[in-house]
């Protein structure tokens, strides 16, 4: 008989209503009355794989440009508007989403509103604000990546090893020459064809009440024309056959590094991937776990340790293709070869003896606690509510996942490692110098 699901899951109720405006633009609101704030999230569908080739690194260029004023607003208003409000304000870009949000005092929530709407309808793309930003990107290259140890570890470095199309091996950051290439008539069309209303979630979450939001949404979004939502193609590509290695040398680093990779089962299907994000907690997080038990304290051949799914470490927003990774520094004087095995042990001792009795609860338990941290903050749900809004179209997956979490079983656990075999990538890190 199979072993009944654990049922000591948290019950969520976070609220979740939502509308689409004649434009097609998205709109989720989460009321959340605790505090007198309010967490505005604007999520483009579209990322680092939607890049065109020859043009790597213009989905972060772009998010860039978003900051740079817009019709009614200079190039610091944005920020001189949200702090002057008592908030704050950040965007990111990711493989398939770049974001934007404020978080202010519930009073402000129509001034963000504002905010988003304005640079949706009217970015201001000129070659002053082009130039400015292609120079901030290329110094954020140089000092992220370039001038810092294990700069492009392995989130830049592993994906040529691990897939071969265009779309998911390139380098997000870009390259000098492609940013410098980039016109304003590239970036116009960029704007175009995915900055559409349709494209697009808005997130209000916090001190708020539905029927306001919906009547500042349709305010100020409402009259922004609509235009056709590109059809997004499919990433996906083969796996690996066989070890696919490269060693990659860097001048920075003060000791050598190796990170594996394997393709996991599409993050759509949450029954088959969940598994996958439960293994890597039970192989890497926490003093207890698999591999760093067996590294760490007992051979002592690796000096960290760290395990997640896909290659921006958040296994819950990205679509496929996504790889299971690991990622262990370690002396000079142990290979990598020797750390490849102990990984290979640890993962035929799982597949093979299964979780010890009492490993699989602790490590939900643990999943969970770090969720609900995440999403009690009124951003951090609004975050969370707004990845699965974009890319699952349900948005009350952030009340459904601990459950979710609690139906993993220790059987699915153990299918999951035994999958992690020959058919890998592996990225070394060699200090020293290229010559």
């Amino acid at each position: 008989m199979p072993p009944r699901p654990r049922t000591n899951a948290p019950t969520l109720s976070y609220e979740v209503e939502r509308a689409t405006l004649g434009n097609g633009l998205r709109v989720v609101v989460t009321p959340d009355r605790s505090s007198p704030v309010v967490a505005v999230a604007v999520y483009y569908d579209v990322g680092i794989r939607s890049e065109p080739e020859g043009r790597t690194g213009f989905a972060h260029l772009f998010e860039h440009l978003m900051f740079q004023g817009s019709a009614s607003l200079g190039k610091t208003d944005h920020f001189t508007y949200v702090q002057g409000s008592g908030g704050t304000l950040n965007g990111s870009t990711h493989l398939d989403y770049t974001n934007y949000f404020e978080l202010l005092p519930s009073s402000a929530t129509e001034l963000a509103m504002f905010l988003e709407a304005d640079r949706m309808r009217s970015v201001a793309l000129t070659q002053d604000n082009l130039d400015n930003q292609v120079a901030v990107v290329q110094n954020e290259i140089r000092v992220n990546v370039l001038n810092r140890p294990y700069g492009g570890f392995p989130w830049i470095l592993l994906p040529p090893v691990l897939y071969s199309t265009f779309a998911n091996a390139h380098n997000g950051y870009g390259d000098f020459v492609d940013l410098e290439e980039a016109t304003l008539a590239d970036a116009q069309a960029f704007f175009d064809r995915y900055y559409a209303p349709g494209n697009a979630v808005l997130t209000v979450a916090g001190d708020v009440e539905v029927g306001d939001v919906l009547r500042l949404a349709e305010q100020h979004f409402g009259d922004i024309v609509g235009r056709p939502v590109p059809e997004r193609p499919s990433f996906a590509e083969p796996g690996p056959t066989g070890e696919q290695r490269v060693v990659h040398v860097d001048r920075l680093a003060p000791a050598p590094a190796v990170s594996m990779a394997w393709r996991v089962p599409d993050p759509a299907d949450l029954d088959d991937y969940l598994p996958y994000v439960v293994l890597a907690e039970v192989l890497t997080d926490g003093d207890a776990s698999r591999l760093q038990d067996r590294l760490l304290m007992k051979d002592r051949t690796a000096t960290s340790v760290g395990g997640y799914l896909g290659v921006m470490g958040d296994p819950l927003d990205a679509r496929d293709p996504t790889p299971f990774l690991l990622e262990l520094h370690h002396p000079p004087e142990v290979t990598a070869d020797t750390l490849l095995a102990s990984v290979d042990e640890e993962l035929d001792r799982l597949a093979t003896g299964g979780l010890q009795p009492g490993e699989l609860e602790r490590t939900v338990a643990r999943m969970r606690a770090r969720y609900l941290r995440e999403i009690d903050p009124v951003l951090g749900r609004a975050q969370v509510m707004t990845v699965f809004e974009q890319q699952r179209g349900r948005a009350e997956l952030v009340n459904e996942l601990p459950g979710l979490l609690a139906t993993v079983t220790a059987q699915a656990v153990r299918a999951a490692a035994g999958t992690l075999a020959g058919d890998r990538a592996v990225l070394e890190i060699q200090p020293g110098d290229a010559a």
